[in-house]
């Protein structure tokens, strides 16, 4: 029997089988089933079409008004209100309204709703986040959400997957967000399409559990079906402070079949910029070149975590905001709003002259909380710059990290936060 790869075994413990092969198609059971308020609306919509009446099981169902949270506007209002609905109707247990919601991808793994080995699907394409935990998740649609509230089960085409063979350690300013640029601007957005992005060699081991996060969030950013991480001391770590549920620990096989194998040297790595308008278009820190910028956000589920925001703060750090960026800082969850509050990082924020949020996807997605107008430039740490992303369609974001981001807001142009700190 051929060797498996960590996707694969996980997929064929949910469907019953012993093996499964890329290109396979499978039924297999979940383990969580997530919406937001905006793709959840449309699920609870098909879900009576179902004729389930019940779904198939209140543990196993998170509902998180994130994207539009708190309500912008009588629209967002109408959509959180069909969830909060759906969820006293069905007992749900993991809804989260205004106060203790957070951005979803953060949130679920924060409450202990993730573990190693679980399979879980989400009406969101980031989803594939929970990879970074040794699970298989990922995004699918509306109507596949609405099936899997009201079956427990979802279907599947086995991915095909690519082997990332890490090795070395991120040097001083570089984070998990410079890696996975790095790679999408290796491979391009359609790089790994519907593949599995498995993360393996001796330098997974120095990147931190938030690093992991960010580079298995934007794995749908090159097109893939998940991105995934092996198991060992960071991961099993957080999930003893997190879950309370035993992980279930698969590692892909020596005989395991990949398309490709990539090997990164983690210490080649320079601070990454994405620049308009493809996640794909990247450049080092050292090849941006002069780009004012008008706005600066540092958040999102894909750098929204405290040391994202400790990184920022480093910077920040007795300094201002160039006096024409308009700097925005959100927390990913109340957890971390408060953890940040408290190691005095909203100090240096507002001494800085930066504005901090309660947890929303807000700006990400050009929602609210920080839109562009024609003609302006974002640097944010959110993962797409596609046209229009965060506002208007003559507006430009460049992705990066926190770091990067926080020096761009102090110099009011794209800088290499080393050249701050030497300054």
């Amino acid at each position: 029997m051929m060797g498996m790869t960590m996707t694969e075994k996980i997929l064929a413990a949910h469907c019953g089988q012993t093996s499964v092969k890329a290109g396979q198609l499978i039924m297999a059971d979940v383990d969580m089933v997530l919406g937001n308020d905006i793709t959840a609306p449309v699920a609870i919509g098909e879900f009576g079409k179902f004729g389930a009446g019940t779904i198939f099981d209140k543990k196993k169902v998170a509902l998180v008004p994130d994207h539009f949270t708190p309500a912008k506007d009588i629209k967002a209002a109408l959509q959180c209100q069909c969830l909060r609905n759906f969820a006293m109707e069905h007992d749900i247990e993991n809804y989260f309204e205004v106060g203790r919601v957070g951005i979803e991808h953060a949130l679920l793994p924060e409450q202990g709703l993730v573990n190693a080995g679980d399979l879980i699907i989400g009406a969101d394409s980031h989803t594939c986040t929970y990879g970074a935990l040794g699970a298989f998740s990922t995004g699918v649609g509306s109507t596949d959400m609405a099936c899997g509230m009201a079956t427990g089960k979802a279907w599947f085409k086995v991915p095909q997957s690519i082997k990332f063979n890490l090795t070395g350690t991120l040097g001083k300013y570089v984070c998990g967000k410079d890696v996975i640029l790095h790679i999408i601007g290796m491979i391009g957005v359609d790089g790994a399409l519907y593949g599995s992005m498995e993360y393996s060699g001796p330098g997974v081991a120095s990147l931190s559990i938030d690093d992991r996060f960010t580079m298995a969030n934007m794995a749908i950013e090159a097109g893939a079906k998940n991105g995934i991480f092996p198991v060992d001391e960071v991961t099993l770590a957080y999930l003893a402070a997190h879950c309370k549920r035993s992980p279930v620990i698969y590692e892909a096989d020596s005989d395991a079949q990949y398309t490709r194998v990539i090997d990164i040297d983690l210490s080649s790595i320079r601070p990454t910029v994405a620049f308009p308008h493809l996640p794909s278009n990247t450049r080092t820190i050292d090849e941006t070149g002069t780009v004012k910028v008008d706005q600066v956000v540092i958040g999102s589920c894909t750098n929204g975590h405290i040391s994202d925001l400790r990184q920022a703060a480093e910077i920040l750090k007795g300094r201002k905001v160039a006096p024409w960026v308009r700097t925005i800082i959100l927390p990913a969850t109340q957890e971390i709003w408060l953890q940040a509050m408290e190691e005095g990082l909203f100090r240096i924020f507002v001494d800085a002259g930066a504005a901090v949020s309660t947890p929303t996807c807000g700006p990400c997605l050009g929602g609210h909380m920080g839109i562009l107008a024609a003609g302006e430039r974002a640097v944010a740490t959110t993962n797409r710059n596609f046209v229009g992303r965060m506002g208007h369609v003559k507006s430009e974001v460049y992705l990066a990290s926190p770091a990067v981001a926080a020096a761009s807001a102090i110099t009011g142009y794209i800088t290499d936060p080393a050249k701050v700190q030497e300054a």
